[in-house]
C-alpha cells in the first residue's frame, strides 16, 4: 500500500492549505488524437486571462497569493509557483505546448481556475509520498539535465524514499516520476493557499477528474487533505 501524507512541518508553515489530490487507475495516456488537447489548452489560456486584469502582473491576486507563500520558506532563486509559469506565458501572449495527453489536461485545468496542479506516475514511487520541509540531502534531477540538484534544507518539496520529487513545492518536478504515455496509474494534485477559493478548488477537481476519464478512461478517487485530514492511501 502506498500512501499520500503532509507532515505537520507543511502545516506549521500552512496550516490554512489545502491539497487536493485525484488519483487516477487503468487510463490510457497515449495520443490519440494532438487536436483535441490543442484545443482543450487554447479554450482554458482564453479563460485564463479574466484573472489578470491587473496590468502589473504580479499584482493580480493568482500571483501574488503564491509569491507570499513561497517567501515563508526556503526557495532557490527566482524559483516561482507553476501556476505563475503558465500564467507568465499568456500573458506574453505565448502559447502552451502540448506534452502528453494527461500533461495537457492537467494543464487546462490549472489555467480555467488558475490554481497550481501537477501530477505523477505512481507507479514511480520508491514508498510513501511526503509533502514536507527538505533534509537537503534527497536526490533530484529535473528533465533536461542529468545534474543531481537536491533542493534547500527547510524547502518545501515533494518526495518518496528515492529523493524529492517536485522542488519548492510545485516549481520544478523529477524526470524519475513525471508523467509519459506510459503512464496507467497517476497521482494528480490541485494547491490551494487561499481559502477563500475552496470551492473552486472543489470545481477544479470535479472538472479535472471527469475530463481525465472522458478522455482516458480508467477510474479515480478525489480527496481533499487539510490540517486535520493528512493523509490518504493512494495504491
Amino acid at each position: 500500500m502506498k500512501k499520500f501524507i503532509i507532515e505537520d512541518d507543511f502545516w506549521n508553515t500552512f496550516p490554512n492549505a489545502r491539497i487536493g489530490i485525484i488519483a487516477c487507475y487503468n487510463i490510457d495516456n497515449r495520443v490519440k488524437d494532438s487536436n483535441n488537447y490543442a484545443d482543450m489548452i487554447h479554450s482554458s489560456e482564453k479563460e485564463a486571462l479574466k484573472y489578470l486584469s491587473n496590468e502589473e502582473f504580479s499584482s493580480n491576486e493568482v500571483i501574488r497569493v503564491w509569491r507570499e507563500a513561497f517567501q515563508k520558506f526556503k526557495t532557490k532563486k527566482g524559483a516561482r509557483s507553476s501556476i505563475e509559469a503558465l500564467m507568465k506565458r499568456i500573458h506574453s501572449g505565448n502559447q502552451l505546448g502540448s506534452i502528453n495527453p494527461l500533461v495537457d489536461i492537467y494543464n487546462s485545468i490549472s489555467l480555467k481556475y488558475a490554481l497550481p496542479c501537477g501530477g505523477e506516475d505512481i507507479d514511480t514511487f520508491v514508498g510513501d509520498i511526503r509533502l514536507t520541509k527538505a533534509i537537503g540531502n534527497e536526490n533530484f534531477i529535473t528533465l533536461g539535465t542529468d545534474e543531481n540538484a537536491p533542493p534547500y534544507e527547510g524547502e518545501i518539496v515533494y518526495k518518496d524514499d528515492e529523493g524529492a520529487i517536485c522542488r519548492c513545492w510545485n516549481w520544478r518536478e523529477s524526470v524519475r516520476t513525471m508523467l509519459t504515455e506510459n503512464t496507467k496509474n497517476a497521482f494528480l494534485c490541485i494547491e490551494l493557499v487561499d481559502e477563500k477559493r475552496l470551492p473552486e478548488l472543489e470545481s477544479a477537481l470535479n472538472d479535472l477528474a471527469k475530463t481525465v476519464q472522458d478522455n482516458l478512461g480508467g477510474t479515480y478517487k478525489i480527496s481533499i487533505l487539510d490540517i486535520n485530514n493528512k493523509e490518504i492511501s493512494i495504491m
